[in-house]
């Protein structure tokens, strides 16, 4: 039997982030901000996959991912795998660990919260891991990852 295949093209230099969980990718893509790159990125959606049913994968060229968008990553999709290309080859293939504690990236959603009316940075504590939770240091309500903003 002979099965089509859609071939993507490799990256000579940059990051993939495979096992995305299905339908979360461009959720990450808002989180690394590649929107307003000029940077060529590659965005595949509920693709067929051996370790999950359906999965998603960003392809950028000439960028790493810094930890701390790593740590984010992980809060949107836990099964994310990163994997750093150089001169076409994988140099750097590994999993990413769900943050205990996530500073000035996600924007606490009570309009109450001391965080949004003065100048403090962010922090919040994982509340919970399935589904992921979590709890703001400063006016101690939880939120669903689901329910937070994330700005970088």
């Amino acid at each position: 039997m002979n099965k089509e295949k859609l071939k993507v093209d490799p990256i000579k230099n940059g990051t993939v982030i495979d096992h995305v969980t299905a339908g979360k990718a461009l959720k990450v893509a808002d989180i690394l901000n590649i929107e307003n790159s000029t940077k060529e990125i590659m965005i595949g959606l509920n693709l067929s996959s051996k370790k999950m049913e359906k999965k998603d994968i960003i392809k950028i060229e000439n960028r790493e991912i810094s930890k701390q968008e790593a740590n984010s990553i992980a809060l949107i999709s836990p099964t994310a795998t990163l994997i750093i290309i150089k001169d076409y080859k994988v140099v750097k293939k590994f999993g990413i660990d769900i943050p205990k504690e996530i500073k000035q990236h996600i924007i606490c959603p009570n309009s109450h919260c001391i965080t949004n009316h003065e100048q403090v940075k962010t922090r919040f504590i994982l509340a919970g891991k399935n589904p992921i939770e979590v709890r703001c240091a400063y006016c101690e309500k939880k939120y669903f990852i689901d329910e937070v903003k994330f700005s970088f």
